[in-house]
């Protein structure tokens, strides 16, 4: 297949680009567009057919749902069944915005977008491009991350392209996304508010207007009640470690860790804090890749898998990265790290 990769304006994007990819939605087939959080990869969320592309491109597994993205209210309220006193706070504090909600669905969403499971994932974008081209189609549209699965979720155009090429129509091309790592996907099916996963708005947030928020723990062997639950995701191609602990230790550990890969002939790539960095040129890492200030976490996850991707690109073959402190987006940008490390965590 060809791929057509078009450049969009972020802000106010050209009518008939999305024309043109609304009608490659309406006609069944897939369109990677971007969003605040990552670009997603899209297919009417009414046609299992269409979702089924979405599964065969990506290689993404059959039990692992999908979230649907909607452009007001009233388009969600023909797919929920049932919205909630919780459901209408959040949709009014956060939506449009990085919040996937959780709620039960309505027969006319296929089994295949929610993987079998009684329940809906809901959101909606905020970007000016995905907004406009839900609009446009006049259909909700289902759309995971336009990546391989596995890999480091895209935030950029760039990103996608490497991915996707031969395997989509079209790609719209907006630059880099905002805020870099992927909604955070709340659970409101059962009697308590529930982080499935945590994401662009934090629990401290989310607590200001639920009241108690609970973090799900998954189960092994647990069926995923939402996307990123079960499987590996973020993963780079080298072995990577998460290193956590004082900037102090996490330097030294650095140093000895370099040496041993130098002395294996393999390539060493850091992924670090702006505050670190000084302390860790004079190791000669084969990659220094700074995500941004420990006091703007903002920074670390809108660079984050950017610096995933360059680790692969210049082939890695061993990552350290460096943790923070888990509150706040920190949270998100942890979870993120440490799937991406294959849990593979040392404190230090």
């Amino acid at each position: 297949m060809q791929t057509k990769r078009v450049y969009i304006d972020g802000v106010s994007p050209e009518p008939e680009l999305i024309s043109e990819g609304a009608n490659w939605l309406r006609a069944g087939e897939l369109v990677a567009f971007p969003t605040e959080t990552v670009y997603g990869l899209g297919a009417n969320a009414l046609s299992a057919s269409a979702c089924a592309k979405i599964f065969a491109a990506k290689g993404r597994p059959q039990d692992n749902p999908l979230i649907v993205h909607v452009c007001n209210r009233a388009m969600a309220d023909r797919y929920v069944d049932g919205w909630t006193a919780e459901a209408e706070l959040c949709a009014h504090h956060f939506w449009p915005g990085p919040l996937t909600l959780v709620l039960k669905k309505r027969p006319l969403i296929p089994d295949n977008v929610t993987a079998g499971l009684p329940n809906i994932a809901l959101r909606m974008p905020s970007h000016p491009v995905a907004l406009r081209l839900i609009e446009e189609t006049g259909l909700p549209i289902a759309a995971p991350s336009a990546n391989q699965s596995g890999k480091p979720s895209p935030t950029n155009g760039s990103h996608v392209w490497r991915d996707m090429k031969g395997k989509i129509p079209l790609i719209l091309d907006a630059g880099a996304c905002p805020v870099g790592l992927e909604s955070t996907v709340l659970d409101l099916s059962g009697n308590v508010p529930t982080i499935l996963r945590p994401g662009g708005i934090t629990k401290e947030k989310l607590e200001e207007v639920l009241g108690e928020v609970q973090v799900d723990v998954p189960q092994e062997n647990q069926a995923p009640k939402a996307p990123g639950m079960k499987y590996r995701h973020y993963a780079p191609q080298g072995e990577m470690i998460l290193l956590v602990g004082s900037s102090q230790r996490v330097v030294q550990r650095m140093g000895m860790e370099i040496q041993r890969g130098h002395a294996r002939l393999k390539k060493v790539g850091i992924l670090c804090t702006l505050e670190s960095a000084p302390l860790l040129h004079h190791l000669l890492p084969d990659l220094l890749f700074v995500l941004g200030s420990q006091n703007r976490p903002e920074e670390i996850a809108a660079s984050l898998f950017e610096g995933l991707r360059v680790c692969d690109e210049r082939g890695m073959d061993l990552i350290l990265a460096e943790g923070i402190e888990e509150t706040g987006l920190g949270s998100a940008i942890m979870n993120r790290l440490q799937k991406a490390a294959g849990q593979r965590v040392e404190f230090i």
